[in-house]
């Protein structure tokens, strides 16, 4: 069914100048959005591999009994190459948890938790643009458009569902680590760096996959930067045309 009412004045509605600044500040905000995750899922991916690293060395090694002279010694037995020189983790021989490690699991709880809450918010703030973008519909002019604006709206959406998961998942991870004692005491004790082992590769499966997600969500929100110009574009000529 159709309406032969009079039209909406785009040059009279405040809907149309609301977007404009959606489509010049929500522009800009998500170009960093379509970056900021993958610099963050190579962090991620990092830090598997240390996690990866030392599963590999501890899958063959056995528990040293030797009597270090000094305490600063490298643990031979604990020690894997790869995780020194990726993020730094020392197994000494009179030490406890590697520092490195503590370090490796308080940035990801807080990239967990800052994850969450962002992609927390843009699920509500987008439930919010769904309804909002109905509001167009009136206006043939941007009656081609409706489509790209749903469009961003849904790939934001999406984007934080994708972010809300990966959240999730690095917190999982960080459980798993939570049941291994990585102190040198602990993984010499008979049986326990195999255990540590796969649940090593657990956490570092997981890992990748979190940055896997975070990669994903930054593709759907850097495929909105021309749908944003296209359609601020549009709505510029839109109240040129109204003489606005």
């Amino acid at each position: 069914m159709t309406d032969d009412g009079p039209r909406p004045d785009p040059a009279e509605s405040p809907l149309v100048r609301a977007v404009m600044n959606l489509a010049a500040f929500h522009r800009d905000h998500e170009k960093y959005y379509a970056s900021a995750p993958r610099e963050q899922a190579v962090g991620i991916q990092r830090h598997a591999r240390t996690l990866q690293a030392l599963a590999d060395h501890w899958s063959t090694a056995e528990p040293s009994t030797r009597q270090p002279f000094s305490p600063f010694e490298g643990a031979d037995d604990l020690n894997a190459t790869a995780a020194i020189q990726l993020d730094g983790v020392l197994f000494l021989e009179g030490g406890e948890e590697p520092a490195e490690l503590r370090r490796l699991e308080r940035d990801l709880r807080a990239m967990a938790e800052d994850q969450l809450s962002t992609s927390d918010w843009l699920a509500t703030a987008m439930t919010a643009s769904w309804e909002m973008a109905a509001s167009f519909l009136p206006f043939d002019e941007l009656a081609d458009l409706l489509g790209e604006r749903h469009r961003i709206i849904a790939n934001d959406w999406q984007a934080a569902s994708l972010g809300q998961l990966a959240g999730r998942v690095l917190l999982r991870a960080l459980e798993i680590l939570d049941t291994v004692e990585l102190t040198p005491t602990g993984l010499r004790r008979p049986g326990a760096l195999a255990v540590a082992a796969n649940r090593l590769w657990s956490a570092a499966e997981l890992l990748d996959h979190a940055a896997d997600l975070f990669s994903d969500s930054a593709g759907l929100v850097h495929d909105n930067e021309r749908r944003w110009r296209v359609f601020r574009a549009r709505v510029e000529q839109l109240l040129a045309d109204h003489g606005a």
